[in-house]
């Protein structure tokens, strides 16, 4: 048991004695003690994820009494499942890279061990986050993680423009925390219960249930589910509340990775995969999921091509990806969806730090135009970025091929119109991130050097601190997709080996786990009260943390899809990859002429479709008035000039005119007391009756 406290609790270990002792003990002391109380929980997640996932032995650990009002009971508690392991380890593994590889990076900052203190805070909240075994418990992960980033985003607060984007941040995702909240008050509303196995078990028998709200009547479970996916929008950065993370790349480059590579942007993704049971009887609200997440993989990839900044064009590659895990949830495929999470976890998280790399390489510069050329002087650099493009393009035999294409394998084969829209847009998508991940990779590495003179003399290869995490994270890029394809896929034995990179060993060690391991899961009485589908081998690495009905199990489906649908996504990046080649190495001056032809075009996708300035329009500039009113009308006139300083300037009046009487002539004192002495015998007589006036 003490393993699954370790692998939550550590990293709070690690912020806690940096944060309190950083300063007393040294910068040293803060790196060593939140690096290794992170790799440590790193350690601990894998040891779990054999003898939870592997083992199929769930278990829910107590930790504390919280919450007792009345009949309302809430205690505090470690879900350790089958899904909340996967996020564990890819948490754990990420950050754990992370912050060695900061050790290097932030070698001449300051305040290395304030940062290395919010690096562990906010591994702990996210680990809050996945572990969970109720909504509050739920929520304050969240909220944490949202604290953390502003704090990492904010970190160089000297900066205007970090300032300007932690606040954003903070403020977009409150936005989406408003339909968190709302969504959970309309689950407790629904089961009486924010616990989840509470809530998982009563599912069915709230299939039909109505709620009334503005004076109409919803279906009860597809309206908190929408509430729920207004959370999920925010943290994970779908569209409409998108705004705040390419603005985010203000922090460093560390936190890059971090933030926006497999943790807190995936967020939403674990949410609804959590809540599957409920999402599966609310097909309305999968279907919006859906739509949502193929439009903001659209739209960000259109942004990402046009975009200049290397770490803008990954963010924006990160919303992209995020946008087909939202659409594999939308149609049911959640450990498609969770698939994606690990691996876009590996190669994101190294094009993130590769990309810090470059910069560390090129004195801080981050603009690719004034990039180029460089490729054989961080050579080791330029083989950790060509990995992390290879899976982000869906090339055969990378992580990103087997997820991505199981995706949308899973859309079509889900029958839906908005399925099939996803699998459409997904494959536009598919050929513009090819594109623009070679985009960066020829503008950043070859033709003619574009730096300063002075910045090229000093082009160097990052030290070995920050290379190491680099190869771990490329060993994930490149083997995790075929290592866990079977798993995640739910693969049937009889066309494992169908599938391109499923070994022989993969196949005998799915029957195994089929045959022999799934046994008693968490809420096994919940998911049985719903008609589960038997676990056969459909939920080799999952068990029943996650809930499919038959009826909609797509990843099923996707293993029977024609063989145009299974070679098209290749086909489309590999048709991105050479238009990239086409126009930014055999024709460069393509680039140019494409831009003045579709003008209003490329200026739409450059201007991020103008949603900052539509909200800054509608909402900041609103805002900003109506503070502006209440603070010069609200404060100053009325609550200041008519409340305190009204009634202190009333009475600084009356005093002025009492101070009159104050003259020092005695025959005015006797005045005043024989005129108050009158009233007062005048008042006793009326009031006893002695004088009465008819």
């Amino acid at each position: 048991m003490l393993v699954h406290y370790l692998a939550v609790f550590a990293p709070l270990i690690g912020f806690l004695a940096a944060g309190l002792f950083g300063k007393r003990f040294g910068d040293y002391f803060s790196q060593v003690v939140t690096s290794a109380s992170v790799i440590l929980a790193a350690i601990l997640s894998v040891e779990l994820f054999f003898t939870v996932v592997m083992g199929q032995n769930p278990t829910v650990l107590p930790v504390m009494d919280w919450i007792s009002s009345g009949d309302f009971q809430v205690s505090w508690a470690l879900r350790v499942d089958q899904l909340s392991v996967v996020m564990m380890c890819v948490i754990n593994i990420v950050s754990a890279c992370v912050h060695v590889y900061s050790i290097g990076y932030m070698a001449h900052d300051e305040s290395k061990s304030r940062f290395m203190a919010y690096l562990s805070l906010f591994t702990f909240a996210m680990l809050m986050l996945v572990s969970a075994d109720n909504l509050l418990q739920l929520f304050f992960g969240w909220e944490g993680v949202g604290l953390a980033s502003y704090l990492l985003i904010g970190f160089w607060y000297h900066k205007p423009s970090a300032n300007a984007a932690a606040v954003k941040a903070f403020l977009v995702n409150r936005v989406g925390d408003i339909g968190l909240i709302l969504g959970i008050l309309a689950i407790f509303v629904i089961f009486g219960s924010v616990r989840f196995d509470d809530i998982f078990a009563h599912v069915a028998e709230k299939a039909d249930m109505t709620l009334s709200y503005a004076g109409f009547e919803v279906h009860a479970l597809t309206f908190a589910c929408l509430l729920l996916f207004i959370g999920a929008v925010g943290k994970s950065a779908q569209l409409g509340l998108h705004t705040w993370l390419p603005d985010a790349m203000e922090g460093p480059t560390p936190v890059s990775a971090l933030i926006h590579a497999a943790t807190m942007v995936t967020a939403g993704v674990f949410l609804l995969a959590r809540f599957s049971p409920v999402y599966e009887y609310a097909p309305d609200a999968l279907a919006v999921v859906c739509v949502v997440g193929a439009l903001t993989a659209f739209v960000a990839a259109t942004i990402g091509m046009t975009q200049f900044d290397i770490k803008r064009v990954i963010a924006y590659s990160t919303m992209s990806q995020l946008g087909y895990m939202f659409f594999a949830l939308g149609v049911s495929a959640y450990s498609a969806a969770m698939f994606h999470l690990v691996t876009h976890a590996f190669f994101k998280a190294l094009l993130f730090l590769g990309a810090g790399s470059v910069i560390h390489a090129m004195s801080d510069e981050q603009d690719m135009r004034k990039m180029g050329g460089v490729w054989k002087m961080i050579p080791l650099t330029y083989i950790m970025m060509w990995i992390g493009s290879l899976a982000l393009a869906g090339v055969p035999f990378f992580a990103g091929y087997y997820s991505k294409d199981l995706i949308l394998e899973s859309v079509w084969a889900s029958g839906h119109w908005y399925g099939h829209f996803a699998f459409w847009v997904g494959i536009a998508a598919a050929v513009m991130t090819a594109f623009y991940s070679w985009r960066l990779i020829i503008m950043t590495f070859h033709g003619k050097p574009r730096a300063d003179h002075h910045v090229m003399d000093h082009v160097h290869e990052s030290p070995a601190v920050m290379m190491f995490p680099l190869v771990v994270l490329a060993i994930g890029a490149l083997f995790s997709g075929a290592i866990f394809y079977g798993g995640f896929a739910g693969v049937p034995h009889e066309t494992a080996s169908q599938h391109v990179g499923v070994s022989k060993e993969i196949e005998e060690e799915i029957e195994v786990a089929t045959e022999d391991q799934l046994e008693t899961p968490v809420h096994e009485e919940a998911v049985a009260d719903m008609g589960a589908m038997p676990l056969d081998d459909k939920s080799i690495f999952f068990g029943k943390s996650i809930f499919v009905k038959a009826e909609n199990d797509a990843v099923a489906a996707a293993h029977s899809v024609e063989d145009w649908v299974k070679r098209l996504p290749i086909a489309a990046g590999l048709v991105g990859i050479f238009l990239a080649w086409f126009a930014y190495v055999r024709v460069p001056s393509l680039p140019a002429t494409m831009i003045w032809t579709f003008k209003p075009l490329h200026t739409l996708f450059f201007r991020k479709w103008f949603f900052d300035e539509i909200y800054d329009r509608l909402f900041v500039r609103s805002a900003f008035s109506t503070g502006k009113n209440l603070w010069e009308v609200g404060d100053q006139k009325i609550i200041d000039g008519v409340g305190a300083n009204g009634i202190a300037s009333t009475s600084r009046r009356i005093g002025a005119v009492l101070s009159k009487v104050q003259n020092g002539f005695v025959y005015q004192y006797a005045f005043f007391m024989i005129f108050g002495l009158i009233a007062l015998v005048s008042w006793i007589a009326y009031a006893t009756g002695i004088i009465r006036f008819e």
